[in-house]
């Protein structure tokens, strides 16, 4: 027995040291929350896929038209919807959705590198009443885009973006086009901001996601800005939406979007919202790629729970 508990021992301890070497803490606590993920190989109808990826992969990237989007307020300033996405009548995916009036509610980018915090905790240690994942980050949690979180600035500053960025002060939050626009500047006196990629509604009213492959499926999560200046959070259900599609889609949604732009997405597509009475509590858990030619799905080799959030947007009543 004690031989056996000292083998078990060993393979803990082993691999903790390769989770740390190979991400520092964010990996011990990846190991810890969820074990951890593998590309495994899957053809376009593979049954381990959503209903709506089989769609997609299918070659069925045109959604119907959609109806009238039905606002319910859940707190002053507090807006949510669920939009239906379907094709040939058929439920495929569903925007889940939460306005935001800026001037009610104020807006943190934040970052853990840790990764010992999911979507819950970061309400309960904001106080916030939404929260949804952030921008990109690296293999050791640290931000891969420029951030600034607080007033300090954190993330690359030595980066090239031409897609668009989230910036929030006293005075309100807003989204902006990059394009043409040093992102120093648009950051520049912000108190919280953070930049992302691909711009999906740019300041043109198109996108910009060409060369994106159609078959890269996910839960998405992206943030919209309405000609009221309220920001729009989104988070699809299911995986349905490649990045071309989603960018084609959303200015057909009825949500008069002016600015869109899209958050890192699969597993980490997280939002909760708590607020007087409702509840929304949700996580992604698709993503497909292309590796070497063949398609592949992204599976947890132990499903434990769900991923942490080293990057995350809370928006707390001000």
């Amino acid at each position: 027995m004690v031989a056996v508990l000292t083998a078990v021992v060993l393979v803990v301890v082993g691999v903790g040291a390769v989770a740390y070497g190979e991400g520092g803490w964010y990996g011990v606590n990846v190991m810890l929350r969820r074990g951890a993920s593998t590309w495994v190989n899957v053809g376009v109808g593979d049954s381990r896929l959503s209903a709506g990826m089989r769609v997609s992969l299918a070659g069925r990237r045109t959604p119907d038209a959609v109806g009238a989007v039905s606002w319910r307020q859940v707190a002053g300033g507090l807006d949510v919807a669920e939009v239906p996405v379907r094709v040939g009548g058929q439920d495929v995916d569903a925007l889940l959705l939460t306005r935001v009036d800026p001037a009610r509610y104020r807006f943190r980018v934040l970052n853990r590198p840790a990764g010992d915090r999911g979507v819950g905790g970061w309400m309960k240690a904001t106080g916030a009443s939404v929260v949804v994942n952030g921008s990109y980050f690296g293999r050791h949690g640290f931000p891969d885009t420029p951030v600034v979180s607080d007033g300090r600035r954190l993330g690359p500053q030595d980066y090239q973006a031409a897609h668009g960025a989230f910036v929030a002060g006293d005075s309100g939050a807003k989204l902006v086009d990059l394009a043409g626009t040093d992102w120093r500047r648009a950051l520049d006196g912000a108190r919280q901001a953070m930049v992302s990629y691909p711009i999906l509604v740019g300041g043109d009213g198109r996108g910009r996601t060409a060369g994106k492959d159609e078959r890269w499926l996910a839960n998405r999560s992206f943030l919209g800005q309405d000609g009221a200046g309220r920001i729009i959070v989104g988070t699809t259900r299911d995986a349905y939406f490649s990045l071309p599609a989603l960018s084609e889609f959303l200015p057909r949604a009825g949500l008069d979007l002016r600015l869109a732009l899209n958050l890192d997405g699969g597993p980490v597509a997280c939002q909760k919202v708590v607020a007087d009475g409702y509840r929304r509590d949700f996580c992604g858990k698709y993503e497909t790629a292309v590796h070497g030619g063949h398609l592949q799905l992204l599976r947890p080799l132990v499903d434990f729970r769900g991923w942490a959030l080293p990057m995350a947007l809370v928006a707390v009543p001000r």
